[in-house]
């Protein structure tokens, strides 16, 4: 028996990175998962490539940012597999710059897919979870920035922290339907993206890691999947760091 056997995760910005390291390990628990990403062929092939692996997987095109195309992934869910039982709000992107050369544009972009993006996730999840009267989890996606900032990233910095109020506010709202939201906080997770950082920039970051070393995008996988189970069923409103003790 797996921990998610029987239910229906959603996971936007699956068709790569964390997010599709996500969808893998939900999907290994028994989920059947559908992938919401804006670049539609990349969350086919995702499916595809977890369909191989056995699990149930499908995908939709799906910018964040519009409403009436996150409310399509949630009932794309509903359609296919059954009533949404998992939400993972992971979509998100990077417009670095510093404050006094940002584009104001920059700014609201990276706000608005990984702020607004995750309000519109966790709004329409959470009125399908009631409809079907089951509750459900929601987990999104912070990050160790939305803590204690990164230089160049006030925009991102700004939306990551805005998750954490996101996360506890809507926790106390949607508690009285057994809807548990929850949010994760990586830190320096080896992916495609943070292995391109020069070396002397990724070797200050390792320094300042009590485990000493990078973390896997598994393990930030694997917690999502303890805060989507019922190993959590008394766990909301809860903020983790994945960081290896960075930032303790």
């Amino acid at each position: 028996m797996g921990l998610l056997d029987g239910r229906n995760a959603v996971i936007t910005g699956g068709a790569q990175g964390i997010g599709f390291e996500i969808a893998g390990v939900l999907g290994g628990a028994g989920a059947s998962v559908v992938l919401g990403d804006i670049n539609e062929q990349a969350a086919a092939e995702a499916a595809d490539q977890l369909a191989k692996n056995g699990v149930a997987a499908t995908s939709l095109r799906c910018d964040v940012t519009d409403e009436d195309e996150v409310a399509a992934l949630v009932a794309h869910c509903t359609d296919t597999f059954g009533p949404v039982g998992v939400m993972v709000n992971n979509a998100g992107i990077t417009r670095d710059a510093t404050l006094r050369k940002m584009a104001l544009a920059d700014f609201r972009a990276v706000v608005d897919v990984h702020l607004t993006g995750a309000w519109n996730g966790t709004r329409y999840a959470a009125e399908a979870m009631r409809a079907h009267g089951q509750g459900g989890s929601i987990v999104n996606i912070s990050s160790i920035a939305g803590k204690v900032g990164n230089f160049g990233q006030t925009n991102y910095s700004a939306a990551k922290a805005g998750l954490v109020g996101l996360t506890k506010a809507s926790a106390k709202e949607l508690a009285k339907a057994s809807v548990r939201v929850n949010a994760v906080q990586p830190g320096l997770i080896r992916t495609a993206m943070t292995e391109a950082m020069p070396k002397a920039a990724w070797d200050a970051k390792l320094a300042e890691i009590p485990l000493g070393r990078a973390g896997e995008p598994a393990e930030v996988a694997q917690v999502v999947l303890f805060l989507a189970s019922d190993l959590a069923s008394y766990v909301t409103g809860a903020v983790v760091e994945v960081t290896g003790g960075r930032y303790m």
